[in-house]
């Protein structure tokens, strides 16, 4: 990552870190529907913050590290119901450091929230995709309850998902994604704030690839509709069945 890459980026993070909800689908997607929005949830905190989740058990949700960092009590809500569980525990990726994410520097941005009660059953848990390295080229979908227009509350709470193409250097610790039509010269699809910790689907289904952690608007610059940026779960996976074990949880493998 070029350092004014890394710059314009870091900028773009303290926007969202300092600002209201954390990184939504921008760009005019459409509502989800079906296996993309089924399941997802809202984390939030008791000051109002936003993230997106991913239920991988009905007690169980995957989400950002960078989301759930502070001494507060979450909640998860279901956006089909409006029911609110509270959260019992959060574990963090112990490699997780939350310097380096604010450097622009790639870490372990994952944590598994453990709640106190089980979702409504309208919310239906989504499986870890295959351990695999994505190439150039590849179609993701992410899926959250982020705005679709940065620097407002446009769209806020209200499940979207775009589907965007592998850009750049794919690695096991970042991938980068951006929105074919647009291919971060202007505005197009992507992630923005309160999609934060949402999910990156790998194909057509409900199969968890990665999670959603930062974003940029076109051209690199602040904001939103230019590169979304994703932890993959590669070197993760092994530790997200063994934390939800911990926690009572079986997540297949």
């Amino acid at each position: 990552m070029s350092t004014s890459l890394m710059t314009r980026i870091l900028s773009a993070l303290i926007v969202v870190l300092l600002s209201a909800p954390a990184l939504a689908v921008t760009g005019n997607a459409p509502p989800a529907t079906g296996w993309a929005a089924r399941p997802i949830v809202m984390i939030v905190d008791p000051q109002g913050d936003l993230c997106t989740g991913t239920a991988l058990a009905p007690d169980l949700v995957l989400t950002a590290a960078h989301c759930v960092t502070r001494p507060v009590r979450y909640e998860a809500k279901a956006f089909q119901t409006g029911a609110a569980i509270k959260v019992a525990s959060v574990v963090r990726h112990p490699g997780f450091n939350f310097a380096n994410y604010a450097a622009s520097r790639a870490t372990a941005d994952v944590a598994l929230v453990k709640l106190a009660s089980p979702l409504p059953d309208i919310v239906v848990p989504a499986s870890l995709a295959a351990a695999r390295r994505v190439a150039v080229g590849d179609r993701i979908t992410i899926a959250g309850f982020g705005v679709t227009a940065a620097r407002t509350d446009l769209g806020l709470g209200v499940p979207r998902a775009a589907t965007l193409v592998v850009t750049g250097k794919p690695g096991s610790l970042q991938i980068r994604l951006f929105d074919d039509a647009t291919r971060n010269k202007r505005t197009g699809l992507g992630a923005c704030v309160g999609d934060s910790g949402g999910p990156a689907f790998d194909g057509e289904g409900p199969l968890v690839i990665g999670v959603i952690s930062w974003t940029t608007a076109a051209g690199d610059e602040d904001g939103c509709g230019g590169l979304t940026g994703i932890t993959p779960l590669l070197n993760y996976r092994a530790w997200i069945i063994d934390a939800a074990k911990k926690l009572g949880v079986t997540v297949a493998p």
